[in-house]
């Protein structure tokens, strides 16, 4: 049963599981179980007294292995929706015991041959015994290369201990400071496995927390379960069990982000005793771990719901799309109405124009003097709309140019100025703005040409070309426009782009909805472009380094790439932009950027990352190109526009 209704949520999230010991009777396991509230099992699939070696050799080809019975003691779709298979703790494949680590390997193939053949979704894998894993994840990688749809996970305790307080930048006295960073031990064996996207993690939550920082990392990382001991449990006034502030924000995380919690170990809770004794039958049969249910089940209640914007946002999460191209192509109808829909951004739009006109005409001569606008990119009108009722608003006097350089949004265009009654202030330009010869200087030259990156859809390109027909004092809204860009922790993007096996993808710039990502480090800016640009040297080339400190206390991460934002000033104080810290609120007509890193680099904790990014201009395209150089290089990605590059 779903711990509740949240508004917008249809993630697994809704579901909780609780881990079981071995019992050969599945039927009775799930049906005590799903009475009691829980939705799945993670339950142990073999006897957990069996050993391969301990079987005669004359009796293996006739024996039968003990497992938690057959596969018709439920349905198929029992088995695909209720079970999660646990395999045996016992199991060390790193063991320098050889009958240990023999046994080891042939069970954890049974296992997890059995749980293949039941269609189970997942199966949950022990974790690594010691600091060394070598052998584990050889054999997990083997049976990955051929395995079906089915996710494994494997179980990391989240614990990280934070440096001694005499410690100072990771040595005391001479000698290393061995921290126990559970982040290490995945890092490790996932590399071990080639980054396998059906690898993926079940944390142990434990009743101490580490840092924030170091929680962060996990965002990123292929999070599919959490396992919530009883014992981490505190008790409340009322004799309940109950979380620590930080455990319940913790878990809140986890329903965001689609993480499933899974109850484990015995109720250490004693409740008190009911004053109804009509009910003891019902007590009798009451899950012993539901008051632990219903908290979890309260905690996921009380979340506020998703707001409208991120409700819209959801089929888009994590969806990598490749950028427009919107002097190459001419966008279609749908794409125009998504944008339209954004009102935040003509909100922003009309108060720039509304102050533009104000400063460039003043009240006593706001009834004799025209000003001249130009929407640069008119689209299907949404600037003009804007604009116009920017004019009414202040009391000046408007006439519009709108350029538009796709024939179908010109037809839209004719339209809407026909059924408004615009004829006598607004004038249709169907041309390319770059190619177009105006018959009069504009005041104010307006354009919604802003890409994810700010200048990614060649604003600076367009401007600079359409400048030509803007007065000497004319006003350009936007005025400026800065990139910004952020080390990130992506496991879900990047395997995304593996799963295409080739360069290309890896060298592509892509628009994502960004959400199971960790930010390493804050963002920082980029490549700024001003407007009007009247530098008689004009050069839309540009070259940044720049240098991200990874916090210590953050523990090492791992970098899958960057992603990248905008701020544009509109005019004056009126902004507009994605940049995290300084986001327009309820706006969604851009996406983050995000720029993959073929091979994921690995950064220590405390140390430096440096990072150089180029945009590149030819006859005919701009590009970019980046790399890493610190703490190791990467190859420069998409050198000369190989495989990324948006047309002029």
């Amino acid at each position: 049963m779903p711990l509740g209704d949240n508004l917008g949520d249809k993630s697994d999230s809704r579901y909780c599981g609780v881990e079981t010991d071995f019992n050969d009777d599945m039927p009775h396991v799930l049906s005590h179980n799903i009475n009691g509230g829980f939705d799945f099992v993670v339950a142990p699939l073999m006897e957990p007294g069996y050993r391969p070696s301990l079987i005669d050799n004359a009796s293996k080809d006739c024996s039968v292995l003990p497992f938690a019975g057959s596969d018709l003691v439920l349905s198929p779709s029992q088995w695909s929706s209720h079970v999660v298979g646990k395999i045996s703790s016992w199991i060390d494949l790193d063991s320098e015991d050889d009958t240990l680590r023999e046994d080891s390997e042939i069970a954890l193939k049974q296992e997890l041959a059995w749980a293949s053949h039941l269609s189970l979704q997942a199966c949950l894998l022990p974790t690594p015994k010691g600091r060394s894993c070598g052998n584990y994840a050889r054999c997990v990688n083997h049976i990955l290369q051929n395995l079906n749809n089915m996710q494994l996970w494997l179980r990391i305790p989240l614990e990280k201990s934070d440096v001694d307080d005499d410690a100072v930048n990771g040595v005391t006295d001479g000698m290393a400071v061995d921290l126990s960073d559970s982040w290490e031990l995945w890092n490790s064996f996932r590399v071990l496995c080639e980054h396998h996207s059906q690898l993926s993690i079940a944390l142990d939550v434990l009743s101490s927390l580490p840092s924030p920082n170091s929680l962060v990392r996990w965002v990123g990382e292929p999070v599919k379960a959490a396992i919530l001991h009883t014992d981490s449990f505190l008790t409340n006034a009322r004799g309940y069990p109950c979380l620590s502030k930080r455990h319940q924000n913790l878990l809140s995380s986890f329903f965001y982000y689609s993480i499933q919690i899974v109850l484990s170990g015995k109720a250490v809770h004693k409740l008190p005793a009911t004053n109804q004794t009509d009910n003891s039958a019902q007590q009798a049969q009451r899950h012993d771990l539901r008051s632990y249910l219903d908290y979890v089940g309260y905690l996921y209640q009380k979340m506020e719901p998703l707001p409208e914007q991120e409700r819209f946002e959801l089929g888009y999460r994590d969806f990598l799309q490749s950028p427009l191209q919107p002097l190459m192509d001419n966008l279609e109808a749908q794409t125009y109405e998504t944008f339209e829909k954004d009102s935040v951004k003509y909100i922003q739009y009309q108060r720039a124009v509304s102050k533009a006109l104000v400063d460039r005409v003043s009240d006593d001569k706001a009834s004799t003097t025209t000003v001249v606008l130009m929407v640069v990119g008119a689209g299907r009108g949404p600037l003009v709309r804007a604009s116009l009722q920017a004019a009414e608003e202040t009391g000046r006097k408007l006439k519009v140019y709108a350029v538009e350089k796709n024939p179908n949004a010109v037809v839209t265009l004719h339209s809407l100025v026909k059924l408004e009654g615009w004829e006598n202030l607004v004038t249709i330009i169907s041309c390319d703005m770059r190619a177009w010869d105006a018959p009069e200087k504009a005041d104010i030259l307006v354009s919604e040409l802003l890409g994810s990156f700010g200048d990614n859809e060649l604003s600076p390109e367009c401007l600079d070309g359409a400048q030509r027909f803007l007065k000497p004092d004319g006003i350009s809204i936007p005025s400026s426009y800065t990139s910004f860009i952020q080390p990130v922790t992506t496991s879900k993007l990047y395997n995304d782009v593996k799963l295409h096996k080739d360069l290309l993808h890896f060298e592509t710039a892509y628009v994502v909805k960004l959400h199971r990502l960790a930010r390493l480090s804050p963002s920082q800016s980029v490549f700024t472009f001003t407007h009007p640009n009247y530098s008689p040297n004009k050069n839309n080339q540009r070259y940044k380094k720049l240098r991200f400190e990874m916090p210590n206390d953050t523990g090492s991460t791992i970098i899958h790439g960057f992603a990248g934002y905008f701020d544009a000033i509109l005019y004056k104080d009126v902004h507009l932009g994605i940049e995290p810290t300084t986001a327009t609120p309820n706006m969604f007509s851009w996406f983050p950027i995000f720029f993959p890193l073929r091979s994921p680099i690995y950064v220590k904790a405390g140390s430096t990352l440096d990072f150089h990014i180029w945009r590149c201009c030819g006859n005919t395209k701009v590009w970019y190109e980046w790399c890493v150089t610190s703490p190791t290089s990467s190859p420069i990605h998409n050198s000369n526009g190989r495989s990324y590059w948006v047309g002029l």
